[in-house]
């Protein structure tokens, strides 16, 4: 709920999926989850303009922000790990394959063509896969102490690592134990690679995931300044 614009980083999320004709959402809830049941319960409240009647206890919108999304919020519990949680929205997963998302990351990812690489694979599970930008300008010297070359804040291109966009199989709960314990990251994905079940897509356009206050910072001045490539909507 770390807010990118005065709006939530699960809400620029939700609006990239929107914008692929993705409406219908499952939300795993952990700590605080109340806290996202009162922004959605409330969403209508913050985004448009109302009139309220104390007296006949009714409230009225005009110039509705709304989206056209569906949501089911579920409950997973304050300690279980990402395996668990995922293990939890079974109930309300069909048979075709569905997206899985991180709530703290943003990119300008093409869904259509992650979806179809992912059918294409044949694989259980679809991994997206991202070059992080570095922290820090990296230098080029030779041996008599002259740089050569200098590149601001690089991209690591012998680095991919998980960019937190995957899509999956129903086949995937079959990976994930029962156990409170069960990181996603570790024996399902593990098990998921040495049976060949997962494919690697390479997301060679913008990622950013916010971990720290400085990544916050960045992606708000992103925002700020029209320059968030992830905002693939129209206002």
């Amino acid at each position: 709920m770390v807010e990118i614009g005065f709006h939530p980083i699960m809400w620029h999320i939700m609006k990239i999926y929107s914008h692929y004709g993705h409406q219908d959402f499952v939300i795993l809830l952990g700590y605080k989850g109340y806290v996202i049941k009162e922004y959605f319960a409330n969403y209508l409240l913050h985004q448009s303009d109302c009139t309220f009647d104390l007296e006949k206890n009714t409230l009225e919108f005009y110039r509705s922000k709304g989206e056209n999304w569906r949501g089911t919020l579920v409950e997973t519990g304050l300690n279980a790990m990402t395996g668990a949680r995922i293990r939890k929205a079974k109930t309300y997963i069909g048979d075709d394959p569905f997206f899985l998302t991180y709530g703290d990351g943003v990119a300008d990812i093409d869904l259509d063509k992650l979806l179809a690489f992912h059918k294409n694979q044949r694989t259980t599970v679809t991994m997206t896969s991202v070059r992080p930008a570095g922290r820090f300008g990296v230098l080029g010297m030779n041996d008599k102490g002259r740089i050569t070359s200098f590149e601001e804040k690089p991209t690591n291109g012998s680095s991919w690592i998980n960019g937190g966009f995957f899509v999956c199989n129903p086949e995937i709960f079959d990976y994930i134990s029962k156990s409170e314990e069960c990181v996603f990251e570790e024996e399902p994905l593990s098990r998921l690679a040495e049976e060949g079940q997962l494919a690697g897509y390479k997301h060679f356009g913008f990622w950013r995931c916010m971990d720290t206050l400085r990544e916050k910072t960045l992606l708000n001045d992103l925002w700020n300044t029209g320059r968030a490539s992830w905002k693939l909507w129209d206002d």
